[in-house]
């Protein structure tokens, strides 16, 4: 009974609950046409690629149903590639190609389906079927990002990324999300992807969960995460203060890919990030986005908000790496 009692004051102490989310962060800092704009995947990759920020490579989009032969033929042509409605959220109706291997098409978690069902997967995402609004949509194909090999050992098929949260241009938490066979290849924790915590200081592991339970191995890979280091940590966290110049929500989460060839890139962009990176971290954000509420930051550059991030916490929590 004392350690629920225990973690009940902490939550009402530390952690940022759902209701205050949204009526402190989302109504307050998050414009409705900038929600807008970074609930559509292409446009948003759009406005970041207009500010010299790395993004994957889109190949096709395709808006109706009869365009969806020409969707065909662009496959036809590619060994790798990502599908991803363009409204869609939380990775759902996402299907990540990595191979061919006779006539199937080989997704990134090993599993294998035919052409044909991959374009009836198609349809249903110009349906409107994984849409927020469930509204008509697009499908776009993009290229497919290749795991940097240190992360790529922690994975279980997919692709890592790193969320960090950014609170008025600052970064202010971060977990790197790795994809396990439960979630079929997706990063995303909701469907059974590992949340490891990250240090801002300095890129390493500080806590991991999986459904929202503390673990210490990966569970597929038996990887301990304990040992993960994320590369290109310093720019990692520029590219998410960047983002914030370029498209100046509030309050959001961006996901970044460490690609094998490229480094950093954004994945996209997310305007109602969850709140399991508090889990992940084993930190609560009501103490940090108190004290980034007392600072001016509209004149700081990039490279000075990722500063003031990393100063505010460990004000607040102190180092916690483990």
């Amino acid at each position: 009974m004392g350690s629920v009692i225990e973690r009940l004051r902490w939550v009402r102490r530390e952690a940022l609950g759902l209701n205050r989310r949204n009526q402190q962060f989302l109504l307050q800092l998050n414009p409705a046409r900038l929600v807008g704009l970074v609930d559509h995947k292409v446009q948003t990759k759009e406005v970041l690629a207009r500010h010299g920020l790395p993004v994957p490579d889109t190949f096709g989009r395709y808006v109706r149903q009869r365009e969806i032969d020409l969707l065909a033929r662009e496959i036809e042509r590619r060994v790798e590639f990502a599908l991803k409605p363009a409204r869609g959220a939380g990775g759902e109706g996402v299907v990540v190609i990595a191979g061919r291997t006779h006539d199937r098409l080989v997704k990134a978690s090993g599993a294998q389906l035919r052409l044909g069902d991959l374009l009836a997967h198609a349809a249903d995402i110009i349906a409107g079927a994984f849409s927020l609004s469930q509204a008509r949509d697009e499908a776009i194909l993009e290229h497919r990002l290749t795991a940097e090999p240190l992360l790529a050992r922690y994975s279980s098929g997919g692709i890592p990324d790193v969320r960090v949260l950014v609170v008025r241009g600052v970064p202010v938490m971060a977990m790197l999300r790795l994809p396990t066979r439960a979630s079929d290849g997706r990063a995303n924790l909701h469907v059974g992807g590992v949340g490891v915590g990250i240090d801002l200081a300095n890129g390493r592991a500080v806590h991991a969960i999986c459904r929202d339970r503390s673990i210490v191995l990966h569970p597929d890979t038996q990887q301990p995460l304990s040992a993960v280091q994320v590369p290109c940590w310093e720019d990692v966290l520029l590219l998410a203060a960047r983002s914030y110049d370029a498209i100046p929500l509030g309050y959001f989460g961006i996901d970044i890919v460490i690609d094998a060839r490229q480094g950093p890139v954004i994945l996209e962009l997310n305007a109602r990030p969850g709140l399991s990176i508090q889990l992940a971290n084993h930190r609560g954000l009501r103490r940090v986005l108190e004290e980034l509420g007392e600072q001016r930051v509209e004149q700081l550059a990039p490279a000075e908000r990722v500063a003031l991030g990393g100063e505010i916490v460990r004000r607040v929590h102190g180092s916690c790496s483990a």
